[in-house]
């Protein structure tokens, strides 16, 4: 006996000192031609750019298995991704199956180990994928002495963060902690899957909404897959987020230009409580505070093809329903008892129009308190409705049982609201209505101001008993309110929004920067202090008719340090003072003034057919003002920070639109304004809207030391296609001061760099202006004189080409007086009309076209002393950048382009 005990002590030491010596030697013996053939497989087998620094067999590392560490790994993806990252690890091993290579010489990877690595899968707008870096079938490899193969078995994922951003189905999921063990028979075109899951820190995201935020995932999946056609049948899979258990099944096909899709994902007879687990962090620190009971069932459904060439899409469907739910936020005296809920959502090819909502019932008590509710809608920019809302709720115990973030409210609410037909407002058809709203002994607190909105009291109704704006009825008798210490008190009644009847009274003060900070929005400073003693009595007829008799309209409203911040604009305007006097339809401005920045404001005047204006939206606002400023800076408006007013106006292209229903005229004078290095003084003019158009009618202003005039007519055709007239007169100005003090001169008229003199001018043009307000430039129509005083033209490089093709440097730069050059702009050509001017005892004859481009057809004569009679015939071409002049008359007619009104606007 205790010989055989020894023999086989000494074949297990003889076996295991083999083994343990073997697999120290197998890393010796074959490295390089594992190495010669894994580098063999990827070029074959691969798309993908794939490298690593260096190569490491072992059978430590991912003991048992003999596997081939590749270090610092990375692996790019397929077209059209090749440049981006597909995966990239310290560290990736392939698992090598030691019976093939002991016994038949081949390399055969059966397993793949990734740990702390980050993989990162993208797919276009189209369904492009950079994940297709495999090549399962290459006729290539068939013939080739590689003796590599792919039989995989498993996959082992550690520590990984995993990135999946599909831009054709808006998913974007962000797993971090990734964890996952997958087993099958990899290398069969058809095998089933089985995997386990482990997520740390997951994110989900839908079309750039996050439904899911740091959460935990389990799941036990089987998938069966077919890599023939790219088929994914999700068989069996238990998932659980958080602690709420989830059940998904369905199919996933990969079509050629999109999706088939067919998803299921429940989860049935939860617990309420799991529920709130899996929603975004906020509910879980809600959470942690709040005992919640009551059972739910879950189910989501995705069932259809997505391709977005053919803007196909699946249907989707949510439904939630909740059984004898309560909630109790910080051991409140009144739960929220009897939760009830059946809520039901399908949204047909993902389309918004086709919505449809279904709350056939919600239902829960406070105490003997409660609140029940059915709502369905379909459709939204025109939705059929059908609601039935009920409650008679004490405001403090809801906030207490719920615990209501960042307000702080009180009170007794009491509603009653039937609701059931159409709205749509083109037709002007509304749901058949009738309900009453009560809120007494009202408070509200937020956490942007320590104060509260105390006292409020609300006594409303509404009622529509045909659903048509003529029968529509609103009662607001009363609403009061204190704030600050000041008590607010509005009384309203409505009728016939056809024909409104109206009846208001508002009385109160109001310190805006309080009441703002109760109701903070970012973007948007308030501050001032507005009174109002106000009534209003009438119909809308009345007023339109002019029968202001039979109107009571009458009261002030004061207006004190108003400042307004928005991030739309860089600094705050801020009225300073302000009296509004209302007396039947007009509303005048008395002393009006304001500041913005370093420019101020001041105004006078009145707005005429207001109420029918606010009541009707083709009612014509009428008005008259005086305005005055000592100092305009226009460049103060124009936001010069990176923000997201500057992204929507740089992104938004459109041009200025005329509203059509003002008839509004302005009296302007200001004493100086700076705009873009212009600087204008004593600048006046009247400025009319009125009918869709803007009028500047006999403006005036210095510049320059020179008195300009100038008319202007613009209005918009569409929201990306404007017209203007403009006709404009400047008087004897200095062309040398001109390029030196204005910008714009210098940028249009570079080559009056240096010239020196006197020029008028007296022209008058009209066009169309573009999306973006630039002329279209085949549009444009007009004419007019520049008159040439006293002027030295040095520097132009056509008189200097002149010059030096006829060998007279008297004309290289002229000095040119007293003559008047005649111009007509048509179908993008400027056709100069025949003038002559005397230079250095020479007589030049000039007369041609030029266009918007530079282009240059001009004839010249260049009369010789000592009277002209004799003169050299010469034609300038090119660019008046590049003149070309010959001998001759011979010209090139330059192509006309006739604007066409159909034509899509020129940028």
């Amino acid at each position: 006996m205790k010989r055989i005990v020894i023999k086989a002590l000494k074949i297990f030491a003889i076996s295991t000192g083999s083994i343990l010596l073997l697999m120290f030697l197998l890393p010796i013996l074959f490295p390089s031609k594992i190495e010669l053939e894994i580098k063999k497989f990827a070029n074959q087998k691969l798309n993908g750019e794939l490298a690593f620094k260096e190569a490491n067999l072992s059978f430590f590392n991912h003991f048992p298995s003999l596997t081939l560490s590749l270090e610092e790994f990375s692996l790019k993806g397929s077209a059209p991704f090749k440049k981006d990252t597909l995966v990239a690890a310290n560290e990736i091993a392939f698992g090598i199956n030691l019976k093939h290579l002991l016994f038949k010489g081949d390399v055969t990877i059966d397993k793949v180990f990734l740990s702390d690595a980050f993989v990162n899968i993208k797919v276009n707008e189209k369904g492009e994928a950079n994940y297709n870096v495999y090549n399962s079938e290459n006729k290539a490899t068939t013939k080739d002495t590689a003796a590599t193969k792919l039989r995989l078995d498993k996959i082992i994922i550690e520590n990984t963060h995993l990135v999946y951003d599909d831009k054709a189905t808006k998913i974007l999921i962000d797993a971090k902690g990734f964890n996952y063990i997958g087993k099958g028979d990899l290398d069969k075109s058809i095998f089933d899957l089985k995997t386990e899951a482990h997520i740390n820190d997951f994110n989900f995201t839908f079309n750039k909404e996050q439904y899911l935020k740091n959460k935990k995932v389990n799941a036990e999946l089987i998938t069966k897959i077919n890599t023939n056609s790219l088929s994914f049948i999700f068989e069996q899979n238990n998932l659980k987020v958080n602690k709420l258990p989830i059940d998904f099944v369905g199919k996933l096909d990969f079509l050629k230009n999109g999706y088939d899709l067919d998803f299921k994902v429940q989860s049935t007879n939860s617990k309420l409580n799991d529920f709130f687990t899996a929603l975004p962090p906020a509910y879980v620190t809600w959470l942690e505070k709040t005992k919640v009971k009551g059972n739910t069932d879950l189910l989501l459904t995705l069932k259809g093809k997505y391709i977005a060439s053919t803007n196909e899409k699946p249907d989707l469907g949510f439904t939630m329903k909740i059984r004898e739910g309560e909630i109790n936020y910080k051991k409140a005296q009144t739960s929220a008892t009897n939760i009830f809920l059946n809520f039901d959502t399908k949204l047909p090819s993902l389309d918004v129009e086709k919505l449809k909502i279904n709350i056939d019932s919600v239902f829960f008590n406070l105490g003997k308190d409660y609140v029940k509710a059915i709502i369905k809608t379909e459709g939204l920019s025109r939705p059929n409705i059908d609601a039935t809302i009920k409650s008679k709720i004490n405001l403090a115990q809801l906030d207490q049982a719920f615990g209501i973030p960042n307000i702080d409210v009180k009170g007794l609410l009491d509603v009653d609201i039937n609701s059931k037909g159409v709205y749509d407002k083109v037709s002007k058809k509304l749901p058949i209505t009738k309900g009453s709203v009560s809120f007494k002994n009202g408070y509200i607190k937020t956490n942007y101001y320590p104060n509260a909105i105390k006292n409020i009291n609300l006594l409303a109704s509404v009622s529509d008993d045909s659903g048509t704006l003529k029968d529509l009825k609103i009662n607001i008798n009363p609403a009061s309110f204190d704030f600050a210490g000041k008590p607010i008190y509005v009384k309203a009644n409505l009728e016939n929004l056809e024909n409104v009847k109206y009846d208001i009274d508002a009385k109160g003060e109001l310190d805006l920067e309080k009441i703002y900070k109760v109701f903070s929005q970012k973007g948007l400073d308030l501050e001032g202090y507005i009174k109002a003693d106000v009534s209003f009595k009438g119909t809308q007829q009345d007023a339109t008719a002019g029968n202001y008799s039979k109107l009571n309209n009458k009261g002030t409203l004061i207006l004190r340090n108003i400042r307004t911040k928005s991030e739309y604009l860089p600094k705050p305007f801020i009225i300073k003072e302000g009296l509004f006097v209302f007396n039947q339809d007009k509303m005048n401005f008395n002393n009006f003034s304001a500041v913005y920045g370093k420019s101020d404001f001041k105004m006078n005047g009145y707005l005429q057919n207001v109420i029918d204006f606010v009541l009707s939206d083709k009612a014509i606002l009428k008005g008259n003002f005086n305005v005055n400023a000592n100092y305009i800076n226009v460049d103060e408006f124009m936001s010069k920070s990176d923000d997201k007013a500057t992204e929507t106006a740089s992104t938004s292209n459109g041009v200025v639109i005329i509203p059509p229903n003002f008839d509004l005229q302005f009296n302007c004078l200001a004493q100086k304004v700076d705009f873009d290095e212009l600087k204008l003084q004593n600048l006046k003019g009247n400025v009319v809207i009125n009918n869709g158009k803007l009028y500047l009618n006999k403006s005036a202003f210095d510049i320059i030391g020179s008195n300009v005039a100038m008319d202007v007519i613009y209005g918009n055709e569409s929201t990306n296609k404007a017209f203007f007239d403009f006709k404009v007169l400047a008087k004897e100005f200095d062309v040398k001061r001109a390029y030196n003090e204005i910008k714009m001169f210098r940028e249009m008229a570079s080559a009056a760099e240096n010239a020196e003199g006197i020029i008028s001018l007296d022209y008058n043009v009209s066009g169309k202006l573009n999306n973006e307000m630039m002329p279209i430039y085949p549009s444009i129509k007009g004419g007019g004189t520049l008159s040439v005083k006293n002027v030295k033209m040095k520097g132009f490089k056509m008189f200097s080409a002149v010059s030096k093709k006829t060998g007279k440097d008297g004309i290289k730069n002229p000095d040119v007086s007293n003559v008047d050059i005649k111009s007509t702009i048509k179908n993008n050509i400027i056709t100069i009309e025949r003038f002559k001017f005397k230079v250095a005892g020479f007589r030049p004859r000039i007369e041609g076209t030029t266009s918007f481009d530079g282009k240059l057809n001009i004839k010249m004569r260049l009369g010789l002393p000592p009277l002209g009679i004799i003169g050299i015939p010469l034609s300038v071409t090119g660019t008046k950048d590049n003149p070309k002049v010959k001998l001759g008359r011979k010209t090139e007619d330059l192509e006309e382009t006739e604007y066409e009104e159909t034509s899509e606007p020129s940028k």
